[in-house]
Order: structure tokens, then C-alpha cells, then sequence
């Protein structure tokens, strides 16, 4: 039976979920209180990275997160402040930083970053898209020992998971890249993943979205929604009130916001993430990530972008210097002859992910509300998961098996 969908939030998620809820023959309404040309859906690193198996939630990710509450130039950085939402969060998200977590959490991330990569891949033959996608894997840069351990334990954790990786010396990294001056003793090379052009694939999306008959309301901010019961039976946006049918709640890090209105308790919190392009020629031809500064370096169609940082400290889009600075001397260590323009950095923008606390994604129906289906959480692997939740969204709406297992990502699983 075809329905009425509104999906609330015009980022990669609820593109992609528009996207196979049409293919379904549902009608789909999109609402975004943006124009949807910025946030994190256009700023991030661009990765569908199966090699990221370990969650944010990690052990020792909390330790680190108390001494690095004093920097904040650190790549982790968590503002402390006085606020229940956030202290509950903080409270789960360390109850999550264990070993088992992790061991339960891979094989589950491996299976939706793979289901994604496959699904990116059948959009862009089926639908003709010309946007950037490419297969050259990922370097794991390191410049201490330490790190390339620890590395080289994610290589075998991911070998372990039938994903290709191995370790390089750095006279591999000489010969992988020829052409650039990388500063880095080795590396862990992750063969199994893709990266693309992010801003590219949500362009040619909202096109064919609007060509399929998607109703798009931009700059149109959801204020409340009217429930009887345990349905939604209309939302109430800045313009107007409109009919619900079904709803989809993928609103980045704003899904707190409203999840409140509906008596939910969707812990989340805002990681910022910054970005910096150049047009310039860097040389650099596979991505990377620099793993002492938790930098990200991906060549994109026609520029190069260089990410990161995670910077837990509200909704908010103030640029902060020191970071941004911690990402240049970051590009500069590791490549000492890049010199990136000054207009590059003064062009800078960021971008806020939805950080769930054990860093698992939200995916699908609150015993609270009959017809409503969450989509949000993703916290960095939004770009990497989202086909996938795209896919499991439509499977839910119209009542089919679901590709993946959905308890692993239950919206009122306990913490």
C-alpha cells in the first residue's frame, strides 16, 4: 500500500531515504529548514569506509576525552558544561567504552558500511548519475610506533572480518604515492575502501529526487507536531501544517530537538567537524587519514579536502580558530611541502554530526510512536552508511524484510 511519507531533515540520510521510499511508489515530502547547500552532508571526508569498524565509543576513547577536555585544539574535544541531555549522554557514552561493545559493534558496521558501498554503486549505474566515485582504498598514515600498532591491530581485526587490508612500510607509501612528500614511518593500507565527491552525489540526488515527483519545502523549520495517541497526525512548520502519514525523523543533529516533542529519549549530541578545500594541485591521489591528528585527506573531483576533527560542544556553527589550526599544522607534518592558499583557509566551514552515545546509529520505529521511523545517529559514518539506512528506512515503511538486522540500531535500546 503506497503512503504519504514526510522525511524531516534534506541531508544524506534523508535523501537517501526519499530516494528508495519513491522507488517504492510512496509519495515523499521532504522538509529542511536549510536550502540544503551546507552542513555535514557537504563538508565530510567523503569515505564509504568499511575500515572503520570500531565505534566512537571505543575503550580509552573516554580517558582520552577527560585529558583532551583541556585542550581544545585536540582531535576529540568534549566541552564540559552543565547540561542534563549532555551529562546523560556523557554517562552512556562511557558506559559504552568497552571491549565487548566493540566486538558486538564490528561485524555489525562492517555489514551496513559494505550493504552501502553496494548501494552508492547500483545508484550511480542505475540512475546515470556524473558524480565522483572511486575504489583506491585508504592509508592509515603514521609517524610513531605507537600508533602504527595500534593500527596494524585494526588490520588484523579487519582482516579477521573478511575486509582487504594489510601493513605498508614507508618506502610502499613512496610507490603508492610518487608524487607527493608524505612524512610517515608506515601505514595500514585499507584496500576495501571508496571514497567520492560529497557535494556531487547530493546535487545529482536532489535532482532526480525533484524529477521523481519528491515535494521539497527548504527553509521550512519543524516547530511541533500534533499526536493523538501514538501517532503523529500532522507537523506544524514555519509556513504551515501538514498532513502526516508516515514521518521520517532524519534531522542530523537537530532529531533531539524534536524527539523531545514526542516524548522520546533520543540521547545525541552535536560533533563538529571542519573542513578546508584547495583547488590547488596537492599530488595526493589516495586518501588518507593521518592518524596522531585524526586528520582526513581525500582528492575529490577537482580539489583536494582535508577533514576532522570531533568537537562535542552544542549546536552551534562558530568556527573555532584553534581547531582549524590543528588541522593545518596536521596537513603540514605530514605533507611539509604542501602549502595550502591562504583563501582555502579562510573559506573553512563545518558541519554537525548527530553523535549517538555508543556510536551506533538510530534506525527504525520507537515503541512510542506508530508511525514514526528514526533515522539519525550516524555520528562520522553518516557518508558511509547512508544507502543503507536509506534502504532499511523504505524497507520498514512498506513492511518488507529488512536487508540488515535492525536491534543492533533500536532507537529505545537502553544504555
Amino acid at each position: 500500500m503506497n503512503k504519504n511519507v514526510i522525511v524531516i531533515g534534506g541531508g544524506i540520510i534523508g535523501l537517501c531515504s526519499a530516494y528508495y521510499l519513491q522507488k517504492e511508489g510512496h509519495q515523499v515530502t521532504i522538509i529542511d529548514q536549510t536550502d540544503l547547500t551546507s552542513g555535514a552532508s557537504y563538508v565530510n571526508a567523503g569515505y564509504l569506509s568499511p575500515s572503520h569498524i570500531i565505534p566512537l565509543s571505543a575503550p580509552g576513547v573516554m580517558k582520552k576525552g577527560i585529558k583532551w577536555m583541556l585542550n581544545n585544539s585536540s582531535p576529540f574535544y568534549i566541552k564540559p558544561r552543565l547540561d542534563t541531555e549532555f551529562l546523560k549522554w556523557i554517562w552512556a557514552f562511557n558506559k559504552s567504552c568497552n571491549s565487548d561493545h566493540v566486538n558486538r559493534s564490528a561485524p555489525i558496521i562492517r555489514d551496513i558500511t559494505l550493504l552501502s558501498q553496494q548501494l552508492y554503486q547500483d545508484i550511480h549505474v542505475t540512475e546515470n548519475f556524473d558524480s565522483h566515485y572511486e575504489k583506491k582504498g585508504l592509508l592509515m598514515l603514521c609517524q610513531t610506533q605507537k600508533l602504527l600498532d595500534e593500527e596494524l591491530k585494526m588490520v588484523e581485526l579487519a582482516v579477521s572480518l573478511g575486509l582487504e587490508a594489510k601493513e605498508i612500510t614507508a618506502s610502499d607509501i613512496k610507490k603508492i604515492e610518487p608524487n607527493v612528500e608524505i612524512n610517515a614511518i608506515g601505514a595500514a593500507y585499507f584496500k576495501c575502501d571508496h571514497h567520492s565527491t560529497p557535494p556531487e552525489f547530493m546535487s545529482a540526488l536532489k535532482n532526480y529526487l525533484r524529477e521523481a515527483g519528491v515535494v521539497f519545502y527548504l527553509e521550512e523549520k519543524v516547530e511541533d507536531v500534533v499526536l493523538s495517541k501514538n501517532k503523529i497526525t500532522a507537523l506544524k512548520t514555519s509556513e504551515q501544517t501538514l498532513p502526516a502519514g508516515e514521518v521520517v525523523l532524519s534531522a542530523g543533529s537537530w532529531s533531539s530537538i524534536l524527539s523531545k516533542k514526542l516524548n522520546l529519549n533520543l540521547l545525541l549530541q552535536a560533533g563538529k567537524g571542519y573542513k578546508i578545500d584547495t583547488a590547488k594541485e596537492t599530488n595526493i591521489t589516495i586518501p588518507a587519514i593521518l592518524a596522531e591528528a585524526k586528520t582526513a585527506v581525500t582528492p575529490m573531483h577537482k580539489f583536494t579536502r582535508f577533514a576532522g576533527t570531533m568537537e562535542i560542544a552544542g549546536i552551534n556553527h562558530n568556527i573555532n580558530p584553534v581547531r582549524v589550526q590543528a588541522i593545518l599544522k596536521a596537513v603540514k607534518n605530514y605533507y611539509p611541502a604542501l602549502q595550502l592558499p591562504k583563501k582555502s583557509i579562510k573559506d573553512v566551514a563545518c558541519g554537525l554530526r548527530p553523535v549517538s552515545p555508543d556510536g551506533m546509529p538510530y534506525i527504525g520505529k520507537s515503541r512510542k510512536c506508530d508511525n514514526l521511523t528514526i533515522a539519525t545517529g550516524h555520528a562520522m559514518m553518516g557518508w558511509s552508511m547512508g544507502t543503507a539506512t536509506g534502504k532499511l528506512v523504505s524497507e520498514i515503511i512498506s513492511k518488507k524484510a529488512t536487508s540488515l538486522k535492525l536491534n543492533p540500531f533500536h532507537p529505545d535500546r537502553k544504555f
